[in-house]
């Protein structure tokens, strides 16, 4: 992205960021409140990446530092694969047959018995729109104006029915 486009962006999450700020006033539960903090924590974090990318660009131009063209490069590709995870976040190692959830402990996902081994990772369910309340219109237009992907989902045990 060009400079004028980063900042452009980072106007855009200012804004959204006052107005999470201010929905969260009209917030009825814990759960609501909690996930407007998440949000609001995750927009400050891409404001201090575009910060960062911004100040690497002005370095490039300026021409004081010979490798802030290799970093800018590597901030911008991190920037695109930005990702908001506001509830759950689940790891899978498939390799090792891991997992982890919200970046606690390895859990081992192989079980067996005596019918066998089975593999049993949990999965992830978004949340509704009715669990989302207000946010989910502010998500909604934060993906649209960004790009930023938002992901507001929860950890559900897949156990097998003889568990």
């Amino acid at each position: 992205m060009t400079i004028d486009q980063n900042l452009m962006l980072y106007t855009k999450l200012a804004g959204f960021r006052l107005v999470v700020v201010a929905n969260r006033f009209g917030c009825d539960t814990e759960f609501s409140r909690a996930l407007h903090d998440r949000l609001i924590e995750a927009l400050d974090a891409v404001h201090a990446r575009l910060r960062t990318i911004m100040a690497l660009e002005r370095s490039v131009l300026a021409g004081d530092d010979e490798y802030a063209g290799y970093r800018l490069e590597g901030e911008s590709e991190m920037f695109e694969r930005f990702a908001i995870n506001l509830l759950d976040e689940l790891e899978l190692d498939l390799d090792t047959h891991e997992y982890r959830i919200n970046g606690g402990d390895w859990t081992n996902a192989l079980s067996t018995d005596c019918d066998g081994a089975e593999m049993d990772y949990p999965g992830l369910v978004a949340l509704s729109e009715t669990e989302l309340g207000s946010l989910a219109a502010i998500i909604r237009d934060i993906r649209q104006e960004t790009g930023i992907a938002i992901h507001a989902a929860r950890t559900i045990e897949t156990r097998c029915a003889g568990s």
